[in-house]
């Protein structure tokens, strides 16, 4: 959605981009999918991980001078950094547009990997533990095997 909305002039038909309700219509679509998963007894989480232009220019560069890490470099990691702002815009739009009380954003400071995967991992036990998830006791292994 995020590169579609940056570039629609290239990427959407015509008609498309005269639709004045196309970006709040896809909002919509997706708060409604998530709720209808919310309702289906789903938990929902999202996270964005954000990184700031100066480490992401770290890591490009990284990758680009390491040959371990080259493999994960194209033309195009470059070519987009030209529309850092435009992308800045549309995930502001889509976080404010997106975010419901049923399945809230998470938005994850990830200059530093080992603290955003802490983060994440933290907001997961403490959903997990509001679940008040109750653990099956395990089945009669010896019913089982007699079965078989």
């Amino acid at each position: 959605m995020l590169i579609v909305r940056v570039h629609a002039s290239r990427l959407l038909p015509e008609y498309l981009q005269r639709e004045k309700n196309l970006w709040s219509n896809r909002y919509a679509s997706i708060n409604a999918f998530e709720q209808h998963l919310t309702q289906a007894g789903i938990c929902v989480l999202k996270f964005f991980l954000h990184i700031s232009q100066e480490e992401q220019t770290a890591r490009l560069m990284k990758r680009q001078q390491s040959p371990d890490k080259q493999w994960k470099l194209s033309e195009a990691d470059f070519a987009e950094r030209k529309f850092w702002h435009d992308y800045q815009n549309a995930y502001q739009q889509m976080l404010a547009n997106t975010g419901t009380v049923t399945a809230p954003w998470h938005i994850i400071p990830m200059d530093h990997k080992w603290v955003g995967r802490a983060l994440i991992a933290r907001t997961i036990m403490e959903t997990m533990e509001n679940m008040k998830l109750k653990v099956r006791p395990a089945p009669n292994l010896e019913l089982i095997t007699r079965k078989l």
